[in-house]
């Protein structure tokens, strides 16, 4: 008996370890991780990682919101997440949907919200696993409690990519139409948010046929944001 005494301690305090370094790594990490981003620019991502290794460059200019045209944010609303300022982080009912249109479509359609894509792509690695869809659910329920929907927005403006190396709302209207976000007209604005699914295949100053009509809906679209302030929890 005096034999396993020492063992069975030994099992104890690795447990206690093990726990501690959760605890530490998994719960208090991200949230400190998330309440520093609260107020701080995100500085890089792990997309923007790859890309650069990609020799893609990197090409990124940080802005408040104040400084990007109302027009991109009500764009974006329009054709990423039209009840952003609606829901709680998650949109069950998009879900629902496009888990219906990929059964009985090859042209895949995503269900999640500019929440969960924020949560993604500033905190994950790119990559498609049911490991990387929980933790986009934790950060998703984090930045939604300790962020507000007008700093998920800033973020996602600020960081979603935009063509090869081309990081944030600034970055992507000087690159492709020579003006500051803030300039951007609704136009402008419906392109940018066209692309957003593909921004390495799909150009917003030279576009082809189906972003200029996916563009055009995008912009309707966004009138009946305007029209019907869907976007008064950002603006």
């Amino acid at each position: 008996m005096r034999e396993e005494r020492p063992k069975r301690s030994l099992k104890g305090r690795i447990g206690r370890m093990a726990l501690l370094l959760f605890v530490i790594f998994g719960v208090a990490g991200p949230i400190l991780t998330v309440a520093v981003y609260r107020v701080v620019p995100p500085p890089i991502t792990w997309l923007m990682v790859q890309r650069l290794f990609e020799g893609r460059g990197f090409h990124r200019d940080w802005v408040p919101i104040s400084a990007i045209s109302p027009t991109l944010t009500q764009s974006v609303i329009a054709a990423e997440d039209a009840r952003f300022c609606e829901h709680s982080g998650f949109d069950f009912g998009a879900m629902q949907k496009a888990f219906a249109h990929n059964e009985r479509s090859t042209r895949i359609r995503g269900g999640s919200t500019i929440s969960q894509q924020t949560a993604k792509n500033i905190f994950l690695w790119p990559d498609r696993s049911y490991v990387r869809k929980g933790l986009e659910a934790y950060f998703t329920v984090l930045i939604e409690t300790l962020w507000g929907k007008q700093r998920i927005m800033e973020v996602y403006l600020n960081s979603v990519e935009w063509g090869p190396g081309v990081y944030g709302a600034e970055a992507a209207a000087r690159k492709n139409f020579g003006v500051s976000a803030s300039k951007l007209s609704r136009a402008q604005a419906a392109r940018l948010a066209a692309i957003l699914p593909s921004p390495l295949k799909w150009r917003a100053a030279t576009p082809g046929p189906y972003v200029k009509r996916r563009s055009g809906k995008i912009a309707k679209a966004a009138g009946a944001v305007r029209r019907d302030d869907l976007a008064a929890c950002v603006l």
